[in-house]
């Protein structure tokens, strides 16, 4: 099934695509004469991949510090495994998250199973987020932490090789 989704066409949109839409502002547009197709075609067929889970998301992905979120950290938390995936969601709906997910336990090092990022302009911001968040979980928040970063990684997903 893959190897029919995946054809030479859509190798070519990954291709294109993989490290961002052009930024102008009909980027489908572009694509689709950089492919020689129409845009139509171009957002059929990555509607198509995203369903059948070639990719996962089409979306923006700001680059926090430059937009001056200079304080992100990592908040983890103990919440009860059969409140997990509830609790996620609680902190997922909250603004100034970006993403919020389920990890397992790595008893007895590790007692958290609940992840989300929190931005802000500056730590003493991120904190008093993540109170906010302690108040929402309330009971089912058994203990929480939040581990700032030291330094930016760039973060990429799988890329193919090849002529864009």
């Amino acid at each position: 099934m893959v190897d029919k989704i995946l054809d030479d066409l859509n190798r070519r949109i990954v291709l294109a695509t993989q490290a961002g839409l052009p930024l102008v502002p009909e980027p489908y547009q572009q694509l689709a004469r950089e492919l020689d197709i129409t845009a139509d075609e171009v957002m059929q067929r990555m509607q198509r991949m995203l369903e059948s889970g070639i990719i996962r998301r089409i979306g923006a992905v700001p680059n926090h510090y430059t937009l001056g979120f200079r304080g992100n950290g990592m908040s983890v938390w103990d919440v009860p495994d059969e409140q997990v995936k509830r609790c996620g969601r609680l902190i997922g709906d909250l603004d100034f998250v970006s993403h919020a997910y389920h990890r397992p336990r790595h008893l007895p090092r590790w007692r958290y199973n609940l992840f989300a990022m929190v931005h802000g302009r500056d730590r003493a911001e991120v904190e008093q987020k993540v109170d906010t968040i302690a108040v929402l979980l309330g009971e089912h928040n058994r203990a929480h932490e939040t581990l700032f970063s030291k330094r930016i990684l760039k973060k990429t997903g799988l890329r193919f090789k090849g002529e864009r």
